[in-house]
Order: structure tokens, then sequence, then C-alpha cells
């Protein structure tokens, strides 16, 4: 119960021990606890990578609370971290692949790499389509190189 009511803390020390390199929440929160953790965890620029659990942990409800901020960060002409396609790559569906082709497109490396990776984890169809039109095919071990390399490039260019 405390480390949901930390989620909820605006304090960004509190935030970022409860959600990096910490497996408790991970093992120990429930659905829509967790969910709100990953979801500030990408509100407040918080190293999302670090969150242990969280390819383990992603669920539906998150993907489509994901697609959802991605949704409203387009809206006010702001970036999304192409990190939040590695939770809803499992649950594309016809409502999200819309926002996967989208990013497909992007002019920005990062953005059509994280779609193509968000493929990767579909059983979707048409997501398979787009990652076979991409020629890519990624071991699992090679998927996840791949996500933290998009992390450090994504840092790099913020700087």
């Amino acid at each position: 119960m405390r480390c949901a009511e930390g989620i909820r803390s605006n304090i960004g020390d509190v935030l970022q021990a409860i959600m990096c390199n910490n497996p408790y929440p991970s093992e120990n929160l429930e659905e829509a606890a967790w969910n709100q953790m990953v979801l500030k965890a990408f509100f407040t620029e918080k190293p999302v990578e670090q969150i242990i659990g969280l390819d383990e942990r992603a669920n539906r409800e998150l993907a489509k609370i994901l697609s959802d901020y991605a949704h409203e960060r387009w809206a006010a002409h702001r970036p999304v971290n192409p990190l939040l396609w590695r939770c809803v790559g499992p649950f594309i569906d016809e409502k999200i692949f819309p926002d996967i082709e989208k990013i497909a497109r992007s002019e920005q490396p990062l953005e059509r790499e994280a779609a193509l990776l968000a493929c990767s984890r579909s059983n979707y169809a048409p997501a398979q389509a787009l990652l076979q039109h991409g020629a890519f095919a990624l071991s699992a071990e090679e998927e996840k190189e791949r996500w933290n390399g998009i992390s450090k490039k994504a840092k790099a260019a913020a700087l």
C-alpha cells in the first residue's frame, strides 16, 4: 500500500527509488497500480528501462493507457518517448496499429526502430506484415539490447 502511495508522490527521488532497479513493484503491485507507475515514469521522464519487470508485466490495459498518452502528447505537439512502444508491442490490435504505422513512417529513426521492435513482439497480422516489410527479425536478447540502445540514443538526443 505504501508503494502505491509513493507512486502518487511528486518527489522525484521517491519516485525513482520505487520505479528504478527495484523488484518490489513488479512482484507486489496490483495491475492498476503497476500501470499507474509505468505511466508516471513516462510522464515524469524517469529512466523507464530501469523498471524491473517492464516486459513481463506489460498488459493490455497498460498498452491502451500508453497509446492514449501518446495521443495526448501528439495533440500537444510534444515528442513521445520511443520506449513507450515497448510495453505496447504484445497488445497491438486494430485500435493501436495506426499508432505503430504513424511512428513507422516517422522522420525520426528512433521512432521507426521502436515501431519495428514493437511489431516484433506482436502476433497481430498487420504488425507482422509491417515487420516483414522492415526485414526485421531479432532474438529476445537482441530485442532487449535494441530497446536499451533506443533509450541511450533518446537520452543523448535530449542533451
